[in-house]
């Protein structure tokens, strides 16, 4: 359900790092509006300016100019205690799990409620219901070295859960973990937003991630917003030069050149009518082709006759292409354009 007001606002927001050989710029006039109950993406390449970003909303690190507004509230203009109480309705959760190793799991999961002096019956309950409710409710008294990867994040979700955030930050959660792991955080992540309406904020170089779970999206680049909306729109039509690059890959930036490149023919003698030859072949090699000629029918269910493409003019994109039909077993023959 969305709010009147953003939960999150960034304004102006700038950070500037110091060092001996001069300042150096991480963030510059940043300005976003976060809603309540949204899981909102912020993607960008390594040294964009995404984790200092993360790290400014929650006042991990103090910005240099502008402001953080929480809630209708300037972090800014905030006592120490009071941006320490706006930071337990901020829940964290980083890429190497930062779990205590002298702890066992329910006892990471209690640390935070400790530091709130949450009293010790109360807080072990809280965090058994968490552990439950990330699927590690037999895992309680086990040490972070005897659990997987993916468990080791669910510990940590669940902990930056105890103090019952109002906003979930994600700093490349996912990044260390396996794509099946992946896609379970995720899935969790995404059941959270759902029942319990916090919202989530997830930092990550992966597209992947925004298009499994994420609404709305900014794209971060060279310290600064290049664009931001909503994620299908994003997608669908990437305004920005990184954003292209990031939606579309490097292809995106480059003009494919075929000229009087080589030409292979390729004969379909029997394979099924319904295996997608030419769309697994450009999917595998992530190379377009040209279809100069094709006169192919379906008997029953088999492909039967030919198929003409056209290769790009840059050598290694052909010997990919030409390996990929080799290695699948695809009967072809290169021609020459006075053959066809």
């Amino acid at each position: 359900m969305q709010s009147a007001e953003p939960i999150i606002r960034l304004v102006g927001l700038g950070k500037e790092f110091y060092t001996t050989s001069g300042p150096i710029k991480a963030l510059e006039n940043i300005n976003l509006s976060i809603e309540q109950g949204e899981i909102f993406g912020i993607i960008g390449l390594s040294g964009a300016g995404k984790s200092t970003l993360v790290r400014c909303i929650n006042y991990l690190e103090v910005p240099t100019a502008g402001d953080v507004v929480f809630e209708n509230k300037s972090l800014a203009s905030m006592s120490p205690k009071e941006q320490r109480l706006a930071r337990q309705s901020m829940g964290m959760i980083f890429q190497q799990f930062n779990l205590l190793s002298q702890r066992t799991v329910l006892q990471n999961v209690c640390f935070p409620l400790e530091i709130a002096n949450v009293p010790k019956k109360e807080a072990v309950k809280r965090a058994s219901e968490l552990l439950e409710m990330v699927g590690l409710k037999d895992r309680a008294k086990a040490y972070p070295s005897q659990l997987s990867g993916g468990q080791k994040q669910r510990v940590a979700i669940a902990r930056a859960l105890a103090t019952n955030p109002k906003i979930l930050l994600c700093d490349e959660a996912t990044s260390a973990l396996d794509p099946n792991t992946t896609k379970s955080i995720l899935g969790l992540l995404k059941e959270i937003n759902r029942s319990m309406g916090v919202t989530v904020v997830v930092i990550t170089h992966e597209m992947s991630v925004i298009e499994a779970i994420c609404d709305k999206v900014a794209i971060i680049d060279q310290s600064q917003i290049a664009e931001v909306g909503r994620v299908a729109e994003i997608f669908s039509e990437p305004k920005s030069k990184i954003g292209r690059q990031l939606i579309l890959g490097e292809a995106a930036e480059q003009v494919t050149k075929f000229g009087d490149s080589r030409r292979v023919r390729i004969s379909f003698d029997g394979r099924s009518s319904f295996e997608p030859v030419l769309a697994n072949m450009i999917l595998a090699c992530k190379v377009p082709v040209n279809i100069i000629h094709a006169e192919t029918k379906d008997i029953n269910g088999t492909a039967m006759g030919q198929m003409v493409i056209q290769l790009p003019e840059n050598e290694v994109d052909q010997n990919r292409v030409l390996h990929y039909l080799k290695s699948a077993g695809i009967t072809h023959e290169e021609v020459k354009a006075h053959d066809l």
